[in-house]
């Protein structure tokens, strides 16, 4: 009885969220010029999502972390900023989460570690910064925007990344801060189910987590970004997707914008992101039928999993995806704030 109480105060709480999160929404797009349309779309993670595996409970966190980073970065929006400031924003409030694989919530290494990965890209000028395996990072992406913007480089790793890191006034987190009790439980069952030496897993209940945001401006600009912990028991400074420009993250505002989220090495060799922009612009088709090429057809053939959120030039979103489900949601002045775990809906 006592979790029949609080799972109904919960949902009574998120539900009640929800309806001030859309009245809040509703009095900003009075604010939008009608032909100044700005769109974010965000994502948690691809994978076996289904819901009788996860408890009422983590269902309505899950829903109010992904509304309160939808209502982060449409206010950036609304209020005349950029599409890169939405996407550090929203990004670094699922980092600071424990919910999801990136940042705060990362899964460990083989080794006991959490290693860091992201990056973030400017559809306006193609400029793009990114880090790749950095374990005392607070907000990865929010270093991949320094990468951008102050280093003549793309993407640094480890120590170098660090290095940089400090010189740029970043303060170093110890390995404490990223431990949570989940995340380590999910490396020991990985480690007893094999011999210890190899085999990777992409998290708990087969959930690729990594987190990511696409937004476009009312300047009609585009951006992406990504950011993740990569997979459980990952050995040998094992790199994904996340912080390779054209695999898991592209902004070109010729095309699109995507951030995607899966099985990286396979995101990597089919050059996910860039694909479908390089499909919609080459082959003028639109970016509904280049991302359901790219994911269903491409990926899926090859033996990836995942998934990507986009959008378009012109504010039309997908969210493609080819598992059971994928933590995502979109706003736009336009529409009222819509969040999602489970299938296709």
């Amino acid at each position: 009885m006592k979790r029949i109480i609080n799972s109904t105060i919960l949902t009574e709480i998120i539900f009640s969220f929800f309806y001030l999160t859309s009245c809040q929404f509703k009095n900003e797009r009075s604010n939008i010029p009608e032909d100044k349309k700005i769109v974010l779309v965000i994502h948690g993670g691809a994978g076996t999502i289904l819901k009788k595996n996860i408890t009422s409970e983590q269902e309505s966190a899950y829903l109010q972390k992904m509304t309160e980073a939808l209502s982060n970065g449409y206010s950036i929006l609304v209020n005349g900023g950029s599409s890169l400031d939405a996407v550090e924003s929203v990004i670094m409030l699922m980092e600071d989460s424990p919910l999801f694989n990136a940042g705060k919530g990362a899964v460990f290494t083989h080794e006991g570690t959490n290693e860091l990965d992201a990056s973030i890209m400017d559809g306006a000028t193609l400029n793009a910064g990114a880090v790749a395996a950095v374990k005392h990072i607070k907000n990865p992406i929010k270093l991949a925007r320094a990468v951008m913007e102050r280093s003549p480089h793309v993407i640094l790793a480890g120590t170098g990344a660090e290095t940089f890191a400090q010189e740029e006034g970043f303060q170093l987190q110890s390995k404490d801060y990223f431990f949570t009790k989940r995340r380590w439980d999910s490396l020991q069952k990985v480690l007893g189910n094999t011999s210890g030496t190899s085999g990777i897993h992409p998290g708990s209940n087969s959930v690729y987590s990594t987190v990511g945001a696409v937004a476009l401006d009312k300047h009609g600009n585009l951006a992406a970004g990504t950011s993740t912990g990569g997979m459980t028991n990952k050995r040998f400074g094992r790199i994904g997707d996340s912080p390779i420009i054209g695999a898991g993250t592209y902004a070109n505002n010729k095309t699109c914008a995507v951030s995607g989220t899966g099985h990286g090495e396979y995101f990597i060799r089919s050059n996910v992101a860039y694909d479908i922009s390089a499909i919609m612009e080459y082959r003028g088709v639109s970016l509904k039928e280049s991302a359901k090429t790219v994911i269903q057809n491409k990926l899926t053939e090859l033996g990836g999993t995942g998934g990507i959120i986009a959008v378009d030039k012109n504010g039309n979103i997908v969210m493609e995806f080819n598992t059971e489900g994928m933590y995502r949601g979109w706003v736009s002045n336009n529409e009222p704030p819509q969040v999602f775990i489970y299938g296709h809906d």
